[in-house]
């Protein structure tokens, strides 16, 4: 049996797939206990049957066919007329836009290739400093993931069985927190004015505003229906899904009724990994809660960690750790199973601990020296990975302090929660 595993651990580092690696330590750990392997299956069958997965297909397909359509050049005309002429304007504009996109995707590589191409070369023209344009972007690159409707959000509110409702009111606040010391940062690091200097008046704004009329009611039909009581999450996929489906086809006809299949095929692609790997995951997780391993966990760090607030700056440490390391669909289905009944013997609340959770991933993405976005950043824009280095700390420093504040008051998560949840 030790042997297969170290089989297994060199299968993985040869870049065999996840899936692979993490059920074939599932069905090894239960073939060693003598456990019928027939669980393993029962295990993918019942996931299947989640009814709050369902949201995940649909809001992946209806991210997908926004990034491939003309949406991310609209919203920049709508954000430039809007915001442009403040100081430091285009730098406001690029943070909002990258976060709604990045809350719609679900994916900040998605951001940084569709948006940033657009943003790069508006910043330099712009007269923002090349180091300043870089940690801007690739920073922001997964600012939205606390929005709802965020993929990683719902994901995790599958896997720790919270509502999913709660989970997109708990990260609008910490989101807003993070776009408000991004933003100030950016106004005093900014031009004293960006090129258009101007207020807009009516007859800038009323064009653009016409272009986007179909596009702007979105965040408002998947929020307001799933907080009017029209829908549930599941619900608000699928019209979402439809809503964008016609707007972009039909109405724009950015995308050609040739290309739908090639779409449908890439984003049912992302979600075919992410439900193998998330079965495959829960298999294992059944195996490890079947052994106690996270109550013999938490037993072993209660020896040294009596304090719930030391437990939280450790946690921290490792899912940034983590959040560097593994992109943020594997990095929930490996970590959040084994976190939760740790956490919760600490006192903390798994709303909360969602909210942390995705706020260290969102950072380890950008974090130095193996974040994802480093990479897709440098490849984008075809710089060394060390002046990614060096342009993100900044922007880094002040998610690590709303991180900081995020983790250590809840009632910045929990505030709108306890209102409406």
């Amino acid at each position: 049996m030790g042997l297969s595993k170290i089989f297994i651990f060199f299968l993985a580092i040869l870049g065999t797939p996840l899936f692979v690696v993490i059920s074939a330590l599932a069905l090894l750990s239960f073939h060693g206990i003598e456990i019928d392997l027939s669980v393993v299956i029962i295990e993918m069958s019942r996931l299947s049957d989640t009814p709050l997965l369902l949201s995940l297909p649909l809001f992946i397909f209806a991210g997908t066919l926004l990034a491939e359509s003309g949406t991310p050049q609209r919203l920049l005309r709508l954000s430039q007329v809007l915001l442009g002429w403040m100081p430091g304007g285009l730098a406001v504009v690029s943070l909002i836009l990258c976060a709604v996109f990045t809350a719609f995707t679900g994916a900040s590589g998605v951001t940084i290739f569709a948006i940033g191409g657009l943003l790069y070369p508006a910043l330099i023209k712009g007269n923002y400093s090349e180091r300043f344009s870089l940690g801007l972007i690739t920073s922001s690159g997964s600012l939205g993931l606390l929005f709802p409707p965020s993929l990683p959000l719902i994901l995790y509110g599958v896997i720790s069985e919270t509502r999913i409702d709660q989970l997109f009111l708990a990260g609008i606040v910490p989101g807003i927190l993070m776009l408000i010391l991004l933003v100030t940062y950016s106004m005093i690091k900014g031009p004293a004015r960006s090129a258009s200097s101007a207020k807009p008046g009516h007859k800038d704004i009323i064009p653009v505003l016409k272009e986007t009329a179909w596009e702007l009611p979105l965040p408002i039909i998947v929020l307001g229906g799933i907080y009017g009581g029209i829908f549930v999450a599941g619900e608000a996929a699928a019209v979402t899904a439809l809503y964008v489906l016609i707007v972009e086809v039909l109405i724009y006809r950015d995308i050609s009724i040739f290309r739908l299949p090639k779409i449908m095929v890439q984003s049912m692609m992302l979600f075919g990994g992410i439900l193998v790997v998330l079965a495959a995951s829960m298999a294992t997780t059944n195996y490890l809660v079947d052994q106690q391993i996270p109550m013999r966990l938490f037993e072993l760090i209660r020896e040294y960690i009596s304090s719930k607030y030391t437990f939280l700056l450790l946690l921290n440490i490792f899912l940034l750790i983590v959040g560097s390391m593994l992109d943020i669909f594997s990095a929930l289905v490996l970590v959040v199973p084994i976190i939760i009944p740790i956490a919760e013997a600490y006192g903390v609340d798994l709303i909360h601990l969602g909210i942390i959770f995705l706020t260290n991933l969102q950072i380890g993405y950008c974090t130095p020296p193996v974040g994802l976005n480093l990479f897709l950043a440098s490849y984008r824009f075809e710089k060394p990975v060390v002046t990614l280095y060096r342009a993100t700390l900044p922007f880094l420093a002040l998610l690590m302090l709303t991180l900081i504040i995020i983790t250590y008051f809840p009632i910045i998560s929990l505030f709108l929660v306890n209102l409406w949840g």
